[in-house]
């Protein structure tokens, strides 16, 4: 992960949130007031994000020591203690509310990832589950990480990564055949790539443009097989559109390589944490 773009986010949420400080805990507490929180899991779930809760606490107040009780990516179950903080205690009320946010978003994300990769597994197939560029703004690189973290692959990240013709711009250069021949014309010798089809007649022209990747989009399963008989393994075959929890099993067929699952970051639910301070410490503790 690049901290330096993570840092700019957290110091944009700690503006959101705290540019004015904590008036409230600075109104309770005085400076030299210590505590220790616990950072706690509230339901099941894939854990994702304590670098970045810690960098949280770190950028109120190079101060607070962080300690985590888990390691990254792995499963924990509601109760479980996943990190503390000891420190100010006007620091740690200052920081908790955006360092939880980040936690939920991306351990919601790892967890939801973690589902769809035991899914997949399941049919013994061997399809990869990836995600998306939908993305939240700016959140890309974190969102992404999360997916790796719950089991799941990363599609590309930006538009440069590798050429990737979609029906706007088939539309746009007037067919298939010619939107391919253009775009192998410029993209770099390494560069694969992949078209979107939406019927068995794009299937046939995508070969026979000589595409690398054919990606067969909101195609029903059976479909999906016509498709993957055609192609016979001259192409790496991606599945898009319409796949859930509940139906990934049906796409991922035997010939299919890829599954590109937006909703592993646009629709993954926030998990549930909470940051308590079991015990007062006192101001020398």
């Amino acid at each position: 992960m690049y901290y330096t773009k993570i840092d700019t986010l957290i110091d944009l949420a700690l503006e959101e949130d705290a540019a004015f400080g904590d008036v409230t805990s600075q109104a309770i507490f005085p400076a030299d007031h210590v505590s220790k929180a616990q950072i706690l899991a509230r339901e099941d779930m894939v854990i994702c994000g304590l670098e970045i809760a810690k960098r949280v606490f770190r950028r109120i107040d190079p101060s607070v020591k962080v300690k985590f009780k888990i390691k990254e990516g792995k499963k924990v179950s509601n109760g479980t203690v996943v990190m503390t903080a000891k420190g100010s205690t006007i620091s740690l009320l200052t920081a908790e509310r955006t360092a939880l946010n980040f936690l939920q978003r991306l351990t919601g994300i790892a967890s939801l990832s973690q589902q769809f990769a035991d899914a997949a597994a399941q049919t013994g197939t061997g399809v990869r589950i990836v995600d998306t560029r939908k993305t939240t703004p700016a959140w890309r690189s974190l969102e992404k990480y999360a997916v790796r973290c719950g089991g799941c692959f990363n599609h590309r990240s930006s538009l440069g990564e590798h050429v990737l013709i979609k029906e706007n711009h088939i539309t746009a250069a007037g067919s298939l055949k010619n939107a391919v021949r253009l775009a192998r014309a410029f993209a770099p010798h390494c560069a694969k790539i992949e078209v979107e089809t939406e019927s068995l007649d794009d299937v046939r022209e995508a070969l026979e443009a000589r595409a690398e990747v054919i990606m067969l989009d909101n195609m029903s399963p059976s479909q999906i097989q016509q498709a993957v008989t055609l192609i016979n393994k001259a192409a790496i075959i991606e599945i898009s559109g319409g796949v859930s929890l509940d139906t990934v099993a049906d796409f991922a067929l035997p010939g299919v390589d890829v599954i590109s699952v937006g909703a592993l970051t646009h629709s993954a639910p926030a998990a549930d944490f909470s940051m308590i301070i079991p015990l007062q410490t006192g101001e020398n503790s």
